[in-house]
């Protein structure tokens, strides 16, 4: 349970969010793109409210993108058909249109030879590279993403980061939920601490990590410290 959150996310800013299991990351993320409902508070995306009565969550869900930890492809589709079903059903691109969008991004991400491949083929970390493509091809404005790595086997977690660090560099909006302290401390602008549904501290990744203000914080980072995860 979320309690008393406050955050702003600025346009082009990467947050990640850290905190022991269960502390309510994946909760936010899920209240951010209206799979979770919220009891009191509001939601606005660039000042327009989107949560509450009367707001129109498939225009919500076109502009706010998520990735999950388990992939959630259809397994009974090809990597082109998971990529375009999207664009073209809630968009209304034309299937050429859908294509060469899902195609320029297949190449970005070294996966074009796999367009006509199903999921069950793929390894994890390409699993994934699709996944986050499919979130790419509706050219959200936030993109939102949760614990993509921790499926992962550890030798193809680094071909997952690596788009994720792409994408902040030419300045996607993401709020992301991660155990991956170092790439957090690498990719973000800032970095927030939940712990108990509460936000704790939040502030610079250099700070975070190197001089934290309040106890939960300092507790955590000393338990990853000690674990050779920082």
């Amino acid at each position: 349970m979320l309690r008393g959150i406050d955050l702003t996310v600025r346009e082009h800013e990467v947050m990640s969010l850290i905190g022991a299991s269960g502390s309510g990351k994946s909760t936010l993320l899920r209240c951010v793109n209206a799979l979770e409902p919220i009891e009191e508070g509001a939601i606005a995306l660039q000042g327009r409210l989107v949560s509450g009565p009367g707001v129109d969550l498939n225009r919500h869900r076109r502009e706010v993108g998520i990735v999950f930890q388990s992939f959630n492809l259809f397994p009974h589709m090809t990597v082109l058909r998971n990529v375009t079903l999207a664009p073209r059903q809630v968009l209304h691109l034309s299937r050429r249109e859908a294509e060469l969008r899902a195609d320029a991004l297949l190449e970005r991400v070294g996966l074009i030879e796999k367009r006509k491949e199903y999921p069950d083929s793929l390894s994890g970390g390409q699993q994934q590279r699709v996944a986050i493509v499919r979130a790419l091809a509706m050219q959200p404005r936030l993109l939102l993403l949760d614990e993509i790595t921790s499926a992962l086997d550890p030798e193809l977690v680094a071909e997952v980061l690596s788009i994720v660090r792409e994408l902040a560099h030419e300045g996607m909006t993401m709020l992301l939920a991660t155990h991956e302290m170092s790439f957090a401390g690498e990719v973000s602008s800032r970095v927030c601490f939940l712990d108990g549904g509460v936000i704790c501290e939040q502030g610079e990744p250099e700070q975070m990590f190197t001089a934290p203000t309040h106890p939960r914080t300092q507790a955590f980072l000393k338990r990853i410290i000690a674990a050779g995860r920082l």
